[in-house]
């Protein structure tokens, strides 16, 4: 009979998270989370088969995390850019969550049209918030999504390695900006 388990896979996902959350995804070790959990790291072990498992249960929370900030954008109008806001947030939050999401090395190299739908479990949604904030549709919306990522992308980037501090305003202010360049340009037919 199996050794009965001391702590839930809950309890176990939550603590390599939050050692993610404080000292990022190389700290995240066998030894750290029992230490973290008050016990050695054998008790892992009778949840958990190796740290891999441990360190994608994380990620999957820090996933959902991210998820509630993506729906908190789409509540707001122009749903797009509430979702770029939001983007940015969550790396101004949660920095080492948003270097693990988004900022982590890719096994297979995808190419752009495709690197969005990988990396965001939310790219469905988002997309559909293009078309219906700016009544566009397929490529163009596309295109738009593609385009304001790379930028958004860019600003949270600079946050979540403390390379620069903006205030909501000027985020707000530099994505409308360009937003309202790429809607001119896309809207004459330069596709």
């Amino acid at each position: 009979m199996p050794p009965k388990a001391k702590f839930t896979r809950e309890q176990i996902s939550s603590a390599a998270l939050n050692i993610i959350k404080e000292k990022g995804v190389e700290s995240l070790t066998a030894r750290e989370l029992g230490r973290s959990l008050g016990s050695s790291a054998c008790p892992i072990f009778t949840v958990f088969e190796n740290m891999e498992e441990v360190s994608e249960a994380a990620k999957q929370l820090a996933r959902d995390l991210y998820a509630e900030y993506i729906n908190a954008g789409l509540k707001d109008t122009p749903a797009f850019k509430g979702v770029g806001m939001q983007y940015i947030k969550f790396a101004i939050e949660e920095p080492k969550l948003f270097q693990l999401l988004f900022m982590s090395e890719q096994q297979n190299k995808p190419n752009f049209q495709n690197v969005l739908p990988i990396i965001d479990e939310n790219y469905s949604e988002i997309l559909l918030s293009v078309e219906s904030s700016f009544g566009v549709h397929d490529k163009i919306a596309e295109k738009l999504y593609q385009h304001l990522w790379i930028y958004t992308h860019g600003i949270a980037v600079l946050c979540a390695t403390n390379m620069c501090v903006f205030t909501t305003d000027e985020i707000g202010t530099m994505m409308t900006e360009v937003l309202r360049g790429l809607l001119q340009i896309l809207s004459i037919g330069e596709v």
